[in-house]
């Protein structure tokens, strides 16, 4: 019943934060584009948030395993709260290189803030679900389900805020939310959790298993696949042809709690097995097939000439690519956790994220340079790409768990 609760708890305090993350990113988006600011510029604002996001994953695991997740919990959400409150202190009669490079850093911070968080949270998950691969997978997928459904309920508060409210008080009331669950978890989480043995050196550090590290290449490529149209391309090419910003963060709300809720469900759409790995594998590989295909046929379509509102046809098009992509991703966060060991869980989980914040970085700023230069089908060109690889990289997978006594033989 404790692990039961103390998951929950996780559960509930990074659902209030990633609520705020998705908000963060519609208001820094929209602000600057009604300023006046060209794709890249607004491509280049997200660059520290996932170049930071990159260590803070790394640091995090292993401060996880040292000091415990609650801990690692309270820095997330601290850091976050000072971000938004520098986000805050925004001044309009600044010159346009200072206020780009105070966005810049003030989402730097927010991105430690975001991947220290998720980090910590996701090993929780394996500090509290039982050793059934099926009790893991389940609380993997319901977590990383409505983690992105709330998301994507952010995305929508976030051009609401701004159009109600506006971007200040937006920021403000957001940081007195993460104030709230910041207490809250100070409260009810024991300190001990996710306490374990942690590196002692870089080389240990970095020390993976094989099956983490294909895992970590293939996540890098099928998150910059996504964020390749999603971040900047999407939204700029859907108010260029007309849409309003609450009607983009309306869709791109409602995609992502779509596909939040695609992976909750998930373990119902993958066939089982008793090792966890010998059946989950091959489905990985056939989701990322089913994937790869969508926008290389939503880039063939889009070149037809005479073609009816193109926007909806895009608008349908990345509709269905939700559902491999939730499916797949979904199957990664189980694998990750099936791959990572034990002692040094939240150490895997952080060098997983890592490449996670690696690939995003890598989407974001493809999106920003590829729609200036070819507009949204060079986006899904690229995503395409992407996919491939990631496809590619899924068939080195091996089917089985490596011992920590056999890593330590390679080390």
């Amino acid at each position: 019943m404790g692990t039961a609760r103390n998951y929950l708890i996780v559960t509930a305090s990074y659902w209030g934060f990633t609520l705020v993350d998705g908000a963060l990113r519609m208001l820094v988006l929209f602000h600057f584009f009604q300023l006046g600011y060209t794709p890249f510029t607004l491509a280049f604002l997200f660059l520290l948030y996932e170049t930071a996001g990159i260590a803070a994953n790394l640091g995090g695991g292993w401060l996880a395993s040292r000091f415990g997740i609650p801990r690692m919990l309270a820095v997330g959400q601290s850091l976050q709260i000072a971000g938004l409150i520098m986000l805050s202190m925004l001044d309009p009669g600044w010159s346009t290189v200072v206020s780009v490079t105070w966005v810049v850093i003030a989402q730097g911070i927010a991105g430690v803030a975001k991947d220290v968080t998720k980090t910590a949270s996701k090993s929780a998950i394996k500090a509290t679900s039982g050793e059934g691969s099926g009790q893991l997978f389940r609380w993997v997928a319901w977590f990383t389900g409505s983690k992105n459904a709330m998301k994507g309920i952010g995305f929508f508060v976030g051009g609401l805020l701004l159009q109600v409210v506006g971007f200040r008080v937006s920021l403000w009331m957001m940081a007195a939310l993460l104030a709230v669950i910041f207490a809250a978890g100070l409260v009810l989480l024991p300190r001990e959790l996710g306490k374990a043995k942690s590196s002692k050196t870089m080389k240990e550090l970095f020390g993976k298993s094989r099956g983490i590290n294909l895992l970590a290449a293939a996540r890098i490529f099928m998150f910059g696949a996504r964020d390749v149209w999603f971040v900047v391309g999407l939204p700029v090419f859907l108010y260029a042809n007309g849409w309003r910003f609450l009607e983009v963060g309306g869709f791109l709300a409602a995609w992502t709690i779509a596909y939040g809720g695609i992976q909750a469900i998930a373990p119902t759409l993958v066939s089982r097995s008793d090792d966890g790995l010998s059946r989950e594998i091959p489905a990985a590989r056939l989701w990322a097939g089913f994937l790869v295909a969508v926008p290389v046929v939503l880039v063939l379509v889009m070149q037809m000439p005479g073609l009816w509102r193109p926007d909806l046809i895009l608008v349908v098009g990345l509709a269905l690519f939700g559902l491999p992509f939730a499916v797949n991703s979904s199957l990664h966060s189980y694998l990750i956790l099936a791959y990572a060991g034990s002692e040094k869980a939240a150490e895997d989980v952080g060098f997983y994220y890592a490449a996670n914040a690696t690939g995003r970085l890598m989407g974001i700023v493809l999106s920003g340079v590829l729609y200036q230069l070819g507009g949204i089908s060079a986006c899904l060109i690229g995503s395409a790409v992407m996919l491939a690889i990631c496809w590619l990289v899924t068939f080195l997978l091996p089917a089985a768990v490596q011992s920590v006594a056999a890593r330590q033989r390679m080390a």
